[in-house]
């Protein structure tokens, strides 16, 4: 019997740690092969994690897709609220590196695959496929409203949003998407 010094074989902290991990092999994987494509073995074996150990995890490839695409979503959305609420820099270079986080980072050969599988499956993903836009669009919104008020806010983020969409599609790299986006809000936002 061990001590209560010694503690568990597992910890909570050491499992979130280790299903985060295999939730970002998970995406990496989508993202190689395609939902489709993708089968519980192939995660597996990214993941270095037993095919019966990810179906403890995960009852089924649909509920490891969501998770996935959660987490991802989830982190992209605290950097954005983390970059904007940074008041001490100013507003566009904070829009630029909210949208940076965002999206840039899913513009280039390596990583437009992962916005590709999302955005190819929103079936699967249930409510975060609408929730986290949403979310980003009223950061957004609440950074434009505190310099130029709320009146202004609105139609300034739907067109950045516009812009990001369109150069998202039509950039061959992230350095690409960031110079354009940067003419872009510095025209939008005085």
């Amino acid at each position: 019997m061990s001590s209560p010094e010694a503690g568990p074989l597992s910890s909570p902290i050491t499992d979130t740690g280790r299903r985060a991990t295999v939730l970002d092999c998970a995406l990496a994987t989508f993202a190689r092969f395609g939902y489709r494509k993708t089968s519980m073995e192939e995660v597996a074996r990214a993941a270095r994690i037993s095919r019966p150990g990810l179906y403890f995890l995960f009852s089924s490839k649909e509920a490891l897709f969501r998770a996935a695409v959660t987490q991802a979503l989830e982190r992209d959305i605290a950097a954005v609220e983390h970059v904007l609420a940074d008041v001490g820099r100013p507003l566009p270079e904070r829009l630029v590196e909210a949208f940076d986080r965002w999206a840039g980072r899913y513009v280039g050969p390596l990583t437009r695959d992962v916005a590709v599988v999302i955005e190819d499956n929103p079936g699967l993903l249930g409510e975060i496929a609408e929730t986290a836009p949403r979310r980003f669009e009223e950061l957004i919104t609440h950074a434009i409203a505190v310099e130029s008020g709320q009146e202004a806010a609105v139609p300034l983020t739907q067109t950045m949003i516009s812009v990001s969409i369109g150069l998202k599609h039509q950039a061959a790299s992230r350095e690409f998407y960031l110079e354009r986006l940067k003419v872009a809000v510095e025209l939008l936002v005085r």
